[in-house]
């Protein structure tokens, strides 16, 4: 890591992370801003058993919005979907299980996901977005059934694969969006194209999801 990257690091989280970040940020801050109705409003939401994504499932929830929690594990999926319905009185809360490090299964995924949703509604036109929320760190090196490295098909090629399957479906509602949720970690790397399969050097799994996490903001 060069002597720049540290020091923008060291600088971000300072201006970014901290404690007085935060009550900086937070005097910016209007609770009003919240009240907002979701009804009418579908979002899916991968990794949304746990974290950010079942905080973002309840927040959407409480506030009326259909959500489609994509996630890898049946039970902790259908765990999370039972504390958010129990939360928010909100039962239009839907599990769909998916490892998104098999490739040609996102793609399955998403085809028969546009077959069964003609838009991501009900029937009438209305915001919806899809927020990639999922991120793989692994501790050592692994390739899944395609050969493929397993953090790199997760954090980046499922996802794109996800996104740009459903493009058709969510240009079909009004004003759609996509959110790649990215992280800070991103700053300790830079942008290397030349081994995106993690096979050269040494492996180490929070680097790899750093330099995947620059992919995503370049996307």
């Amino acid at each position: 890591m060069s002597v720049y990257r540290n020091s923008a690091w060291f600088l971000k989280g300072l201006s970014e992370f901290t404690r007085n970040a935060f009550l900086s940020a937070s005097k910016q801050f209007v609770e009003k801003d919240l009240e907002v109705s979701m009804a009418g409003r579908a979002f899916m939401i991968t990794g949304a058993n746990s974290g950010i994504g079942k905080a973002t499932a309840m927040a959407i929830a409480k506030r009326g919005g259909t959500v489609h929690m994509v996630c890898r594990n049946k039970d902790k999926a259908e765990e999370a979907r039972a504390d958010i319905v129990k939360e928010t009185g909100n039962k239009e809360v839907h599990v769909h299980i998916l490892d998104l490090s098999e490739t040609k299964k996102v793609w399955e995924f998403a085809e028969a996901f546009k077959r069964k949703y003609k838009a991501l509604n009900s029937n009438c036109p209305f915001k919806c977005l899809q927020i990639n929320n999922a991120g793989s760190i692994m501790s050592q090196r692994d390739v899944n059934a395609e050969g493929l490295e397993k953090s790199f098909a997760t954090n980046v090629l499922g996802v794109y694969i996800l996104t740009k399957s459903l493009i058709p479906l969510l240009e079909k509602s009004a004003d759609p969006r996509v959110i790649t949720v990215s992280s800070g970690g991103m700053l300790v790397q830079k942008l290397r194209i030349g081994n995106l399969q993690s096979e050269r050097g040494r492996y180490d799994g929070a680097m790899v999801y750093a330099q995947h996490k620059v992919r995503d903001g370049g996307r």
